[in-house]
């Protein structure tokens, strides 16, 4: 569980609008804590986390200039995730339908890493330090 009383992150992946499953995350082992919905059932903002660290999925907003990274054709953002066991939550992920990037891999700064693209282009580097 998240301790509220630490300075912490809360990446927003933004979505195309019209968007109506985001089940990959949960699939990937996410924990859904809300998912407010448009008239028309589309997702307006969701709330999920992996072991404690939050992030929120977003339809495009707009007015602010805000693009998922399908229209903005190309990488927005790179999420690093630090958890304990890179190959198992890499594996996770491309079974629930993401895209390997980089496999698992030890590198010579002292990090085990692996990145992946989800189904939204978001890329995720899942790193530990070793």
């Amino acid at each position: 569980m998240l301790n509220e009383r630490l300075t912490h992150f809360a990446p927003e992946l933004h979505i195309p609008n019209g968007t109506f499953e985001i089940d990959f995350y949960t699939r990937w082992g996410a924990v859904e804590h809300f998912c407010f919905r448009n008239d028309d059932g589309s997702i307006h903002v969701a709330e999920l986390d992996f072991d404690g660290a939050i992030f929120h999925i977003h339809e495009t907003m707009r007015g602010i200039d805000s693009l998922e990274p399908k229209s903005a054709k190309g990488v927005t953002t790179i999420i690093g995730l630090f958890v304990p066991d890179v190959r198992h939550v890499m594996e996770k992920a491309i079974s629930a339908g993401a895209t390997l990037i980089n496999p698992t891999t030890d590198h010579d700064y002292g990090y085990r890493q692996g990145m992946f693209r989800d189904p939204f282009g978001h890329y995720w580097q899942i790193q530990k330090k070793i």
